[in-house]
């Protein structure tokens, strides 16, 4: 491993997580606001106890009480008065379903008056959930579009129409009361209906659009839930007002302000990355191919959110998987790297933000007698990441606004 150019990576990563938080956008979003009645917090999503906190900061006893729902060991300390509960992502489990009837229970009797805070963000789709179909019928058809490597669009599309409060509906959950919504986007283009499955916002998706895609990925279905999938979501709301804050566009730009300063020229391909995984790694390595020979230090940014098709049974994550597929095609280009991360500190069902490669990793796993194609079919980079020191590890960083890769060029 290139000593010089991990220690870029992980300057880069740093700076550009720290820059994304969101209690700047929480405080800024809440600045000059001011609510008559009660106030009761909900907060959802892999964010939402440092959004709760950054809430907290600024409103203090003026929030009657809150509960906050985010994934295990995303809670840092007690908030307060706050209930804060931990639960499953990407799957939900049962504690996702308690600590959503909480929020629902907290915000049943509300008057016209009162007001919701209601702060959300990404992972919010599987963390905050009230299933119409049991829970292990939702787990299944969850698991299947995880597997199948349809995009969050499509797999919000299908939990939509089979939750109590996704796609709207639990704006309805707290009417007549007003909400007051503040979202961390982590969805390619800020889609507000999308953006943990929309629950405080009228949903710009189909029934035509859920059925199209259960048809494309063949997904297996209970009779009730393709029922489901023919129920109409709220098409109106007026009783929400939604400030957006955090994108994944802002990471890009974190990061190449970062770049510039360890003396890249940073060149920003897109933050709407969108595909596998794989694809994804092999595109970054050809475009350093491309400029090995340019005599330059440059830096590419993607930023976005690729998929990943299992077709193994091993260990890793998106970002893992896009770093050691650019290993095959930057092997032996002397001061070329990749590498990529998720903003919210956790890549898959793994205890890794994401992961590096340089032009020595090839080499460093063929000694040990693995190759790259062969780990990519078993779905299995994080084991080989770990043996070449390849995995990136920030632990939870309180923020999701999707993924960044770069590939640099030194």
């Amino acid at each position: 491993m290139d000593k010089l150019l991990r220690s870029h990576a992980d300057a880069i990563v740093s700076a550009s997580i720290k820059a994304v938080q969101p209690d700047e956008a929480v405080s800024r979003a809440l600045k000059g606001q001011e609510f008559p009645g009660r106030v009761v917090l909900v907060a959802a999503g892999k964010a939402a106890w440092q959004m709760a906190k950054a809430a907290y900061d600024c409103l203090g006893d003026r929030i009657d009480s809150g509960v906050v729902v985010t994934k295990y060991d995303h809670v840092m300390d007690p908030i307060a008065n706050f209930t804060c509960c931990e639960a499953g992502h990407p799957v939900p489990d049962e504690n996702s379903f308690a600590g959503t009837q909480k929020a629902l229970d907290l915000v049943a009797e509300l008057c016209p008056e009162d007001t919701v805070l209601f702060l959300l963000s990404g992972g919010g789709s599987a963390l905050f959930e009230k299933p119409l179909v049991p829970g292990s019928v939702l787990q299944d058809i969850t698991g299947q579009l995880l597997a199948c490597g349809a995009d969050i669009v499509e797999i919000n599309t299908i939990r939509k129409r089979l939750s109590a409060v996704k796609g709207g509906r639990f704006a309805q959950c707290c009417a007549p009361a007003k909400v007051f919504s503040i979202v961390l986007s982590d969805i390619l283009g800020d889609p507000l209906d999308m953006i943990a499955s929309g629950p405080a916002v009228p949903d710009t998706s189909t029934c035509a659009d859920a059925i199209a895609i259960a048809e494309k990925y063949q997904l297996k279905l209970t009779e009730e839930a393709r029922e489901l999938l023919a129920q109409e979501t709220p098409k109106e709301l007026h009783n929400v007002t939604t400030q957006i804050n955090g994108s994944v566009r802002e990471l890009c730009v974190a990061a190449a302000k970062v770049c510039r300063e360890l003396g890249y020229e940073p060149v920003m391909l897109t933050d709407q990355l969108c595909c596998q995984a794989k694809e994804a790694g092999s595109f970054l390595a050809s475009v350093l191919k491309t400029h090995a020979a340019d005599g330059k230090k440059m830096a590419f940014i993607a930023g976005g959110e690729t998929v990943v098709q299992l077709t193994g049974h091993g260990k890793g994550g998106r970002n893992q998987e896009l770093a050691l597929a650019a290993a095959a095609g930057i092997a032996g280009i002397p001061g070329t790297a990749v590498f990529s991360v998720g903003s919210d500190g956790t890549d898959g069902p793994t205890d890794a933000a994401g992961g590096y490669t340089d032009y020595e990793t090839a080499a460093e796993l063929k000694a040990q007698g693995l190759e790259i194609y062969q780990v990519l079919q078993n779905n299995d980079a994080y084991h080989a990441l770990q043996k070449t020191g390849g995995l990136i590890f920030t632990g939870p960083t309180g923020t999701n606004v999707n993924d960044v890769a770069v590939a640099l060029l030194g």
